[in-house]
């Protein structure tokens, strides 16, 4: 079982960024900036390919890297991540002990501000529970993932109209499509504290994409889903845009994204 390590960055360097997020298997890079051109190296044993693209957009960058995969197991970063010591070989022990899983998330440390989700068991995840989970926490079965053909929203996350929520729509389409998902309680890597591509507070424009994006991901939960997110955030969220004026424009997001009209 080998394992292919997908990492979407913006003006990196790729030599550099293979060493600082200690790559320990073949891996592709995509890396937006101002040119074109690609580079290819090794990493102690492991193959280096890295696409430097002038464009932005974090979900077309997941994409570009995960339709050039070529390992057994394809595993999403960001920059930001550094794996520990032996994380690939824990990743393989988790597939190996869920065959029936053709999908698996596993902890990342990260901040508390920016802690989502902690997974202290192994559970299934579901459209219900999906929106907690990023990017750089999941490995797939590449062949099953290809065979559901699901790929990143282009709308959503970092360079993209909408603030985030690309990685909770590529979750949620690989789980309609019938992929079995699952949680382990096994911690692969930490993330490295830097500035947010899209948050930059909770301004209008936060609420609103929210509204957009609950509207693609719930449907007709969405309503529901939407309070649910507001009330339990309320005293974190609410401190410079009052709560009736925050759930206004979440109903709006969802509204507009309902008639067609974003």
């Amino acid at each position: 079982m080998d394992i292919q390590i997908l990492v979407s960055a913006v003006k990196k360097d790729g030599r550099q960024l293979a060493e600082k997020m200690n790559l320990q298997a073949d891996s592709i890079l995509v890396i937006q900036g101002e040119e074109n051109r690609y580079e290819q190296f090794r990493k102690d044993q492991w193959d280096m390919r890295v696409y430097y693209l002038n464009e932005r957009g974090v979900g077309l960058s997941r994409n570009t890297a995960w339709m050039r995969s070529e390992g057994e197991i394809s595993l999403f970063s960001d920059e930001d991540i550094v794996y520990d010591d032996g994380a690939m070989e824990l990743i393989k022990q988790e597939f190996a002990k869920y065959p029936q899983a053709d999908m698996l998330f596993f902890n990342v440390q990260v901040t508390q501000e920016r802690a989502t989700y902690h997974t202290e068991s192994f559970h299934p995840v579901k459209w219900y529970n999906c929106g907690r989970y990023p990017a750089y926490s999941i490995a797939v079965r590449t062949e099953k993932l290809r065979q559901a053909n699901v790929c990143f929203p282009l709308l959503f996350g970092g360079g993209a109209r909408y603030s985030n929520g690309e990685d909770s729509l590529f979750i949620h389409d690989c789980l309609k499509k019938g992929m079995k998902a699952f949680a382990v309680p096994v911690c692969i890597g930490k993330e490295v504290p830097r500035p947010s591509t899209w948050f930059h507070g909770y301004n209008e424009k936060f609420f609103y994409d929210r509204g957009v994006l609950y509207h693609f991901l719930y449907k007709k939960a969405a309503f529901l889903m939407e309070a649910r997110f507001l009330y339990k955030n309320r005293n974190v969220m609410c401190q410079e845009i009052p709560f009736d004026k925050a759930w206004k424009l979440i109903r709006k997001g969802s509204k507009d994204a309902a008639k067609g009209q974003i």
